[in-house]
């Protein structure tokens, strides 16, 4: 395993070459404005390069010791001059070709952060309007992908009744000890989402993993569990599915909100707010 081991050409099952003999990844960094509308950052392909003077992402071969992310965030780097202060992983899509790969990491970025061409595989580099996009001369790889990247560009908050999806587990004694089952089920959840969600319910879009905010709200004896990695807690005053509602009103307007929770009443006040909702089986079965 050595730096730029990955650099090479590669033929996939389509027939295709494609640079990167351990497959390919890029950065999609996308930035929502004050009235919702999102931005992404462009990178004009150099002349000399592969399908040179088209429009796509900083990105390029990963090298053998390398994930998704490494890789994209290293591309951004090294072609953007892009680093990873400012950016939040929030989903990696997969582009499969059969025998090679091209992994689009999504990640929300706190601003229009500055890029410039970082060495000369880049012409240019520009924030867009999403709706602009597709006017653009588009590489060909990109261009395939993007009716699949647009709607995944929001973000997703997962939103926990913890109380409720403790309760759902039912494991022998957790009533005893409500604090311990809570920090319990916290510390699965923070492993989870930081390895990434590969499985989500059908009305989000297929990304091959998912990395969400995760606001789990607890309440009663389970008010003290810290937050692990990952998780912001939120320790209900008074009701726990009132905390659950005020939590899913402070989602900004952009952000795609997932609400955990069986209790009936709780999903018809969320759901009342555009939030999507789905049971604890979920969740239980991926820890």
């Amino acid at each position: 395993m050595t730096v730029g081991d990955g650099d090479g050409w590669a033929r996939c099952d389509r027939g295709h070459r494609h640079w990167g003999v351990h497959g390919a990844s890029g950065l999609l960094a996308v930035h929502h404005d004050s009235a919702g509308t999102p931005h992404v950052l462009m990178q004009k392909r150099s002349l000399w390069s592969h399908h040179g003077g088209t429009w796509g992402l900083p990105g390029g071969a990963r090298d053998s010791h390398e994930d998704a992310v490494a890789g994209a965030l290293r591309e951004a780097r090294e072609e953007a001059s892009l680093h990873g202060d400012g950016l939040r992983v929030q989903g990696v899509y997969l582009d499969d070709h059969g025998g090679w790969t091209f992994e689009t990491v999504i990640a929300e970025a706190e601003g229009l952060l500055p890029a410039v061409p970082g060495n000369s595989e880049s012409a240019d580099l520009r924030w867009l309007p999403a709706e602009e996009v597709a006017s653009r001369d588009l590489h060909p790889g990109f261009a395939e992908t993007w009716p699949a990247l647009r709607p995944a560009l929001a973000p997703l908050v997962l939103v926990l009744d913890a109380a409720n999806i403790v309760g759902a587990r039912a494991e022998h004694g957790w009533w005893k000890d409500r604090a311990g089952a809570a920090a319990k089920l916290l510390a699965e959840v923070s492993a989870l989402a930081g390895h990434g969600l590969r499985t989500v319910p059908e009305q989000l879009p297929a990304l091959a993993r998912w990395f969400p905010r995760v606001v789990a709200v607890v309440e009663g004896a389970a008010r003290e569990a810290a937050a692990p990695p990952g998780v912001t807690v939120l320790a209900a005053p008074g009701s726990g599915d009132d905390a659950i509602v005020r939590a899913v009103r402070e989602t900004a307007p952009w952000e795609r909100v997932l609400v955990v929770t069986a209790d009936r009443a709780l999903r018809e006040r969320v759901t009342a707010l555009g939030a999507a909702v789905t049971g604890p089986r979920w969740l239980l079965s991926q820890l």
